[in-house]
């Protein structure tokens, strides 16, 4: 494709030599000078080239662009004008001589011509490096934003690990010295509970189905520590038993109602979990503790930071004096 380039570059360049000098003898020697012309304009070419890699080596594009266009821009020239003046004194003196009065007028236009050329090839050097770095910088842009996003999300994912083993070592230390029978119980599901996570630690998404299995794992260690004064309800329709969500926002979702609201036997505890239509609500009465810590909503809000990574559909929160209530999309496998 270059040297079709090249072979237009000297049909033009024919063209407008034999208008500014338009002699009996140049007519004469019609073909002659056109394939004379696309030779000296292949030279040209390839000879610029040449030097641009040189010059390529001393002054990259990326960290020299002023240094190398002020270099390569008059060895350009002197380079292109040296080649055309001495391609048409050979001309003059073995092909076809120029008219005595039309000799000075060819070797200012041979000047004139060898600029315009560097000129142009200068261009489309500087339009090809542009629009690769360009591209380049597009890549790695992405690239950044990628390993960003990934980056922020195992962020989140670390930060609930922490918080779920510092909690359950708690209960499980008072249980300990309370029941001991329970205490057991209480470790066989949480080990149930762990192998969820070390079997997730990577995913970053899971089916409904699995996560329902290790929420009534991690339910029954509330059972366990809370008695009957927390009660759970499930209802799940089957045709979305294979729908996604990100890994353990169900166990979030209960243990910020457990963090928030008063569980004793007079206020008990009730969670829903329903599915509806391409949602799954998760709704609790609302008793708030009176002596509560002010809100962060740092789980909430690492829910929705977690699902904004896979879908625009929002995570909604509803509450009313009677009732809290979130609903998270159930997500289609991809």
């Amino acid at each position: 494709m270059r040297f079709v380039y090249m072979i237009l570059v000297g049909i033009v360049i024919n063209f407008i030599l034999h208008v500014v000098g338009s002699g009996r003898q140049e007519q004469q020697h019609t073909y002659l000078n056109l394939i004379f012309s696309i030779i000296v304009t292949i030279l040209v070419w390839e000879g610029n080239k040449r030097i641009d890699t040189i010059i390529n080596k001393y002054f990259p594009w990326e960290t020299k662009t002023k240094q190398r266009i002020l270099i390569y821009l008059p060895a350009s020239v002197t380079y292109s004008a040296l080649l055309i003046y001495v391609a048409m004194i050979y001309y003059n003196a073995y092909v076809c001589e120029f008219p005595e009065a039309e000799k000075e007028k060819f070797l200012t236009l041979s000047l004139l011509i060898s600029m315009l050329i560097s000129i142009i090839i200068l261009s489309v050097e500087v339009s090809v490096q542009f629009f690769k770095n360009w591209k380049s910088s597009l890549i790695e842009i992405e690239k950044y934003k990628t390993e960003n996003i990934q980056a922020q999300l195992q962020n989140l994912k670390n930060q609930i690990s922490p918080h779920f083993l510092f909690n359950n070592l708690s209960v499980l230390s008072s249980l300990v010295y309370q029941d001991q029978d329970k205490a057991v119980d209480f470790i066989n599901q949480l080990s149930k509970v762990y192998r969820y996570l070390l079997d997730n630690r990577e995913s970053q998404l899971v089916t409904l189905e699995n996560e329902l299995a290790f929420i009534k794992a991690y339910t029954s260690l509330l059972k366990i520590r809370f008695d009957k004064n927390i009660n759970f309800e499930f209802h799940i329709a089957e045709d979305k038993l294979f729908r996604l969500l990100p890994p353990m926002s169900l166990q979030m979702l209960i243990e910020n109602a457990i963090k928030h609201n008063e569980i004793s036997n007079l206020q008990p505890l009730t969670v829903r979990i329903v599915s509806v239509n391409e949602t799954l609500e998760i709704t609790n009465n609302l008793q708030l503790r009176k002596n509560a810590e002010p809100e962060s909503k740092t789980g909430l809000q690492n829910i929705k930071d977690r699902y904004r990574f896979y879908t625009d559909k929002p995570v909604l929160i509803t509450q009313t004096s009677e009732q809290f209530k979130v609903q998270i999309p159930l997500l289609i496998t991809q």
